[in-house]
């Protein structure tokens, strides 16, 4: 029997191992982590499947050193996933599955949470009873209290006796600890103070009646629809049925104010997946999805990967958003495997946007998809006035035409707060000589030098490049004049224009610490 073992290595492929020396003649089932020696250093892997025979000589075999799970540490249908994302993205196995894997389960903690309770054994039981026996009385004290209470952690012990005293019981066999799984917490679905308009209505019907195979349903709704209250109403009726839901949001900013509306309406069961977790949070949270407690995952990119042994149904919030494909490392989209998890899982998925993307129009137009559309904004809530200025017809001042300067002088006035968005950080993008056409080029790479006046830099914002700004032209010797704005010009020019108002920069340049 030869062991096929993942290991996280950028090597595209597996490696062969014998079993423990140790080990039982049963075969380990595949998603279970193994440890095995790697060179000079023990990795863990994840057995990916067993041979009959390998190409490596059996003389050059090593033994693996420990099974380390009797159950996978995946789902049948997320370990397909991870195998078959390998495959699709070209990445190696090992990598996959590691990344896929919260870090203290790459460091070989437990897969499963688990309380370890102490019992006195059969042995234990006779030796109370026996009446020729002779025993410490501390130690005669703990195993009266274990028959009282039939089983105890070990911090209950703790309290009242010592440590030592538990393990001199165990030592001679009086005394077995036993791990059990925790009791999944009380659920409760609270009722929702919103009534559905018709729309609503129509389409968590829609969705509701896919509930049980696969499904792909675009949520086209306008800013406001109310979305996320379809949402919550589909997941109820997915966990109703002993169900778990995945939802996927595009960035971390988004899943505080999403999860606690969701824990407004579950009394228990949400758990939160993403990468500003701590180590210890990222496992509890992986080990309560793992086990089926946790009703529903909230979670970014990586949470697809979550191991839900129960999943009924798929929420890809926001889904044209370009933060769901990964960009370094293993590189993926997010919301891709959950529709190809979805369709293997069969459960439906939700994909909801109020500006699709076009793969996903496409996919509606080629009948893949259903479209469900929430055109208006429940309640009083009205769309926002927009005004679209033509520059060619008012003259602007540094960037801001006198449309804009004169609605940012009418809501100051009223007392209201200003927001100006500009997508280009520094002082302006060009350095530019009027004498000879020559724009400061950044030296390592292709693009130009954004000057930043207020650190007296020229930066590229391509590679990062910095140097100092030159006072003439390289090329002629003329001035050089900046040319576009940038946020430090667009502050110049409020502060000079509004000079009583509180003003405020955030960009990259003046947000970069915490």
């Amino acid at each position: 029997m030869i062991l096929q073992i993942a290991l996280d290595t950028p090597v595209r492929r597996v490696f062969d191992y014998l079993p423990p020396v140790d080990a039982s003649g049963k075969a380990p089932k595949p998603g279970v982590r193994i440890c095995v020696p790697f060179g000079r250093r023990q990795l863990i892997g994840v057995l990916v499947g067993i041979a009959q025979g390998s190409r490596v000589p059996s003389a050059k075999l090593k033994a693996a050193l420990d099974i380390m799970d009797e159950e996978p540490v995946f789902d049948p249908v997320t370990f397909e996933l991870l195998r078959w994302a390998a495959d699709y993205y070209h990445h190696p196995l090992g990598e996959v599955i590691a990344a896929a894997l919260p870090a203290a389960l790459r460091a070989g903690q437990a897969a499963d949470e688990v309380a370890e309770t102490w019992a006195l054994s059969d042995a234990g039981r006779r030796e109370l009873q026996s009446p020729t026996a002779r025993r410490a009385p501390r130690q005669r004290a703990l195993m009266l209290w274990l028959a009282e209470r039939g089983r105890a952690t070990s911090d209950d012990v703790a309290t009242a006796f010592k440590l030592t005293h538990l393990k001199t019981l165990a030592a001679r066999g009086w005394a077995n600890a036993i791990r059990i799984s925790p009791e999944p917490a009380a659920f409760e679905l609270r009722p929702s103070e919103v009534t559905l308009t018709d729309e609503q209505v129509l389409v968590v019907d829609a969705i509701a009646a896919s509930l049980g195979r696969f499904a792909a349903h675009l949520l086209y709704g306008v800013t406001g629809s109310g979305k996320t209250e379809v949402y919550l109403r589909v997941i109820a009726a997915a966990i109703a049925g002993g169900g778990q839901s995945l939802v996927l949001v595009p960035e971390i900013a988004l899943t505080p104010q999403l999860v606690e509306r969701f824990r407004r309406r579950f009394s228990a069961g949400v758990a939160v997946l993403h990468s500003a977790l701590s180590g210890t949070e990222r496992r509890d949270a992986w080990r309560y999805a793992h086990s089926g407690q946790a009703r529903i995952v909230i979670g970014t990119r990586s949470a697809v990967f979550t191991s839900l042994p129960r999943l009924a149904l798929i929420v890809v919030d926001e889904e044209h958003d370009a933060s769901y494909k990964q960009h370094e490392g293993f590189r993926y989209s997010a919301r891709d495997l959950a529709v190809w998890r979805a369709q293997r899982a069969q459960v439906p998925i939700v994909l909801g946007s109020a500006t699709p993307s076009l793969e996903t129009l496409e996919n509606v137009a080629q009948g893949r998809y259903s479209k469900l559309v929430l055109p208006q904004r429940p309640g009083a809530a009205r769309a926002p006035h927009l005004t679209l200025v033509d520059l060619r017809k008012h003259a602007g001042e540094q960037g801001l035409s006198q449309p804009a300067i004169h609605a940012i002088e009418r809501h100051l006035t009223a007392g209201g707060q200003v927001i100006v968005f500009l997508n280009r950080r520094g002082y302006a993008p060009s350095l530019f000589c009027n004498a000879c056409g020559w724009v400061a080029p950044c030296v390592h790479c292709d693009a130009r030098m954004t000057l930043h006046r207020g650190a007296a830099q020229l930066r590229c914002h391509h590679c990062g490049a910095s140097g100092p700004v030159p006072s003439t032209c390289g090329s002629c010797g003329h001035p050089l004049n900046p040319v576009g704005q940038g946020t430090e010009r667009v502050e110049e020019t409020l502060a000079r224009l509004f000079p009583d108002a509180p003003l405020a920069r955030l960009d990259r340049d003046t947000a970069a610490g915490r």
